[in-house]
Order: C-alpha cells, then structure tokens, then sequence
C-alpha cells in the first residue's frame, strides 16, 4: 500500500532541509526556519480542527526517541523544550546501551498524532543547527569548554521553546481573524488537557526531573543563537493560560 504524502509537511521538511544547509547564510536560514515554523504551526491548528469532527483522523499516541551520543542531557533537554511549547508530555530514562557500552536516554513523548510528527520534525532539524552552532561557539579567556558549551544549548533550547510557543500564539490569532471564531482556542485547550490526562494514566507516578545547574557563560550567546531562527514575535491574549490552569 502506497502511503499518501501530505503536500504541506513535504513543503515543511523541504523548507527545515534549506535552514539546516551549512551553505545558507544565517539570515537565509532564518527566513526558510520561520517560514517552515509558520506552515507547522497552521498545520497544526487545521489537524485539531479537523479531528474535533473527525477524531480518528489524530488519535493520542506515544512516540519514543533515544538520544545517543554526545551532549546527551543537551539535546534531551531540546527536545523537552520542543515538546513543551507544543502542549506534549513526556519521560525518559537512563539506559545502557550493551552494544557499546555507552548510557543513553530513551523519551517517551505523548500528544495526538499530527503533534508528534511535527515534534520528530524540529528535533531532527534542530539537532542540527544547535550542533552545526556549537562548532563556532567560542568559551571566555580560562573559561572550561564543556562548562561553556553546556549553557550555551541550555540557552539554544531555552529561546527555541520561547520562539515556538510564540509561533503558535500566532497561528492561533491568525486563525481567529480569519474565521472570527474562538472555536479554535477552545479546541487546542480541550486538546493539551486530553494529552495531560492520557499521560497521567501512562504515569501516574512520575515525578519531575530535578532542575540543572550549569555554571558556564554561553548561556546568552547560545540564547542569541536560538533567536536567530525566529520564530514570529506577536503573542494572542492570556486565555488559554487561565483556561489551563483552572
């Protein structure tokens, strides 16, 4: 059976292909990861409305990534930041991996369907660019590498959770100038508290991860590095936030 390709997500992984090209100047970078962040964030609002109807069509899921290598706390901790900014659950754990000898972290993340493919998506492409950045990074006279390093991607996935959850807020005010309707809002709110209360019932005994502690200086050059691939600046009103904590 021949699978379908959505024309939309085969325009946003064109797009996210030309922002992680190393060819590409940092402001052609940036136009190709706004305009892909732009489509994903629509394509989101139009998955949540149509499966209001048609619930079949985006189901709850779980989607596990294992994160080997190098920077391993780093780029899980990227991926949280993804999630996060896109109303998704997550866990993970620290494994062994006894083929090489080499700990690793499996994350299970849970949202519905569309979400975790457009989370699979931006982790792809920002593993990329936070490695392909780091390359140029440059640490304080006497200052450790690792130590500088490290707070620079704290940094990277600290503006990239800002700048996604910006891009949402916006495709959710364009959505309702558009139509004239809140619908949408109160859709993507019902949405994130069905994936809270699916996660809980997966993990109804999980506690959060304790908060780290980094002491390096690249916290603000890695910052500076995520707010290169803008994600859109216009924020929509707090109602969401209120209707969520309620």
């Amino acid at each position: 059976m021949t699978e379908t390709v959505n024309p939309k997500l085969a325009t946003i992984k064109a797009l996210l292909a030309k922002a992680e090209d190393p060819a590409a100047s940092p402001e052609e970078a940036e136009a190709y990861f706004a305009k892909a962040a732009d489509l994903m964030a629509k394509h989101g609002i139009e998955q949540a409305m149509l499966a209001e109807t048609k619930p079949d069509t985006d189901k709850l899921a779980s989607r596990t990534f294992d994160v080997k290598g190098k920077y391993i706390p780093d780029r899980s901790a990227l991926l949280f930041a993804i999630t996060h900014a896109l109303g998704a659950q997550n866990v993970y754990w620290r494994l062994h991996d006894w083929e090489t000898g080499k700990a690793y972290r499996s994350i299970k993340v849970y949202a519905h369907e569309s979400t975790l493919d457009r989370v699979e998506m931006l982790f792809t492409s920002l593993q990329l660019q936070l490695l392909n950045g780091l390359k140029h990074t440059r640490p304080q006279y006497g200052e450790s590498t690792t130590a500088y390093r490290k707070s620079w991607m704290a940094g990277f996935a600290a503006s990239v959770r800002k700048r996604l959850a910006q891009a949402e807020e916006v495709a959710l005010r364009e959505n309702v100038q558009e139509t004239g309707a809140v619908g949408a809002e109160l859709v993507l709110v019902k949405r994130e508290a069905a994936v809270e209360q699916y996660f809980k019932r997966a993990h109804p005994k999980v506690k959060s991860a304790p908060r780290r502690r980094l002491s390096g200086s690249g916290w603000l050059d890695g910052k500076a590095a995520g707010d290169r691939a803008d994600l859109g600046q216009v924020r929509v009103g707090n109602a969401r936030a209120k209707a969520l904590s309620r």
